[in-house]
């Protein structure tokens, strides 16, 4: 799996968490953000993680990755693709998009995305709930690098995944859809899945 590597996203402010850092919100006794990168770091693929600095509370978590600096994070979603798909090595033939905020995404569904691109096929990967929901991650071929590299704003990849092939692929229950962005999606998840801090 060395010839994909994954991105997660992680410089952004958690603006609607009320003063709280929902990257750093313990999930059974580890933060968040150490919990998937290293669930994804289990797979064996060469794992990236994007952060606000060098001094960021979060920079301490982002081991064992490889972290990418973006200054200017506050652009939104796009500074973070655009910084991290730069940073990717040249033997890289696949980049799988993760927001870091997506606390049900485990090793085994990372792996079954991975194992959904063929190096023959140009569609993107794209993870969905059991539903058939769209989510994360999203696998994007080198065929599409040159794109990713002039996304702007906050909608990140969603324009190269309205004009592109995309095959979207099942993972369980809500896994792919799952994102905690508020101290309330917070409160409700952990009650739901009687996830402790």
């Amino acid at each position: 799996m060395q010839h994909c590597a994954i991105l997660i996203l992680a410089a952004g402010a958690s603006s609607r968490m009320k003063g709280r850092d929902k990257l750093l919100e313990p999930v059974h006794g580890r933060p968040l953000l150490q919990v998937v990168i290293h669930r994804a770091a289990e797979t064996g693929m060469p794992v990236y993680v994007t952060l606000p600095g060098p001094k960021h509370n979060r920079a301490v978590y982002s081991v064992p990755a490889h972290p990418v600096y973006v200054p200017n994070a506050g652009e939104g979603m796009a500074a973070s693709i655009r910084a991290g798909v730069a940073a990717l090595p040249p033997a890289i033939e696949a980049v799988m998009i993760l927001p870091a905020d997506m606390p049900e995404i485990t090793e085994e569904d990372m792996l079954h995305i991975a194992g959904a691109s063929h190096g023959h096929d140009p569609s993107i990967v794209r993870a969905c709930s059991a539903s058939g929901r769209g989510g994360h991650p999203v696998l994007f071929p080198r065929r599409y690098f040159p794109e990713l590299l002039k996304v702007t704003g906050d909608g990140g990849a969603k324009e190269i995944l309205l004009h592109r092939p995309v095959r979207k692929i099942n993972l369980p229950g809500e896994h792919a859809t799952t994102d905690l962005d508020t101290p309330e999606h917070w409160a409700e998840w952990r009650n739901r899945t009687g996830t402790h801090q």
